[in-house]
């Protein structure tokens, strides 16, 4: 008789992947796009394939009814990965299950603990906080509701938060762990790139004048370096340019210019 640890474990790894987020927002979904786009892993997005179903998919994964199956518990909210019998949610999570099948961090040793160590710090930075800027109070509130503590927010993280994780960011590329190439870690790229780079692009949709600016300051050389390498890589870049991406719009990373302030 198998045990809950042997179901646990079983998967197909010859199984489609299919990712199941929200339709026309980069969002938490994005950080998992750009391992299948630059691995040239094929994938299943239903927010680009589901057409009047993605709403619907994702909200079935999120409802009170919905208590997962005899594998798999129920599912908090998207980003929500399905790879044959087995379903997983939590954008790290997932990062550190996909990242070694698509080779894009080793599949043991320290450094998958390092590396997953640096992404969720990145995750906190540049995707948690920068969410709060423009909805300190509640997620349920509309932006609108809460403009003047989202404004003493953004002025909180563009002077105090957005230089302090950039400077730890920096910290890791100057370490002797980073190697001597542009990447975070290892003289190789790993997904831990790939989720700084597309932190550093949405945060500089929502806060393109901080971001210029601190960019100008030459004190975090290596994490734009980097940007701009990831940003030229032939899968990424075609994948940019291409209809698969989604704009910025309502989502994590938003412009208001009014909190892009001095």
């Amino acid at each position: 008789m198998s045990t809950p640890d042997t179901k646990r474990l079983k998967t197909n790894d010859d199984a489609p992947y299919e990712l199941v987020y929200w339709p026309g927002i980069p969002g938490r979904g994005e950080l998992i796009r750009l391992l299948f786009e630059e691995a040239g892993v094929p994938y299943n997005d239903t927010a680009k394939t589901a057409g009047s179903k993605a709403v619907p998919t994702v909200l079935g994964y999120m409802s009170p009814d919905n208590t997962g199956d005899a594998t798999n518990p129920p599912v908090f909210a998207p980003p929500v990965l399905k790879h044959g019998d087995l379903i997983l949610n939590q954008t790290p999570n997932i990062l550190l299950y996909l990242a070694p099948k698509l080779g894009l961090a080793p599949t043991e040793g320290d450094a998958v603990f390092h590396l997953n160590g640096i992404v969720l710090t990145i995750l906190d930075g540049f995707v948690g906080e920068v969410h709060e800027t423009h909805h300190p109070i509640a997620t349920s509130l509309a932006y609108e509701d809460q403009k003047p503590e989202a404004k003493k927010r953004s002025e909180r993280f563009v002077n105090e938060r957005l230089p302090k994780y950039l400077g730890y960011v920096q910290r890791v590329f100057d370490a002797k762990t980073s190697g001597h190439g542009p990447w975070l870690y290892g003289d190789k790229l790993s997904y831990a790139d790939l989720v700084l780079f597309q932190c550093i692009d949405g945060t500089q949709y929502a806060f393109p004048k901080a971001v210029g600016r601190l960019r100008e300051s030459g004190k975090y050389g290596s994490v734009f370096k980097l940007y701009d390498a990831v940003k030229e890589r032939p899968n990424v870049k075609e994948y940019l340019g291409s209809d698969r991406r989604s704009a910025y719009a309502d989502g994590i990373w938003r412009h208001y210019p009014e909190l892009d302030q001095e």
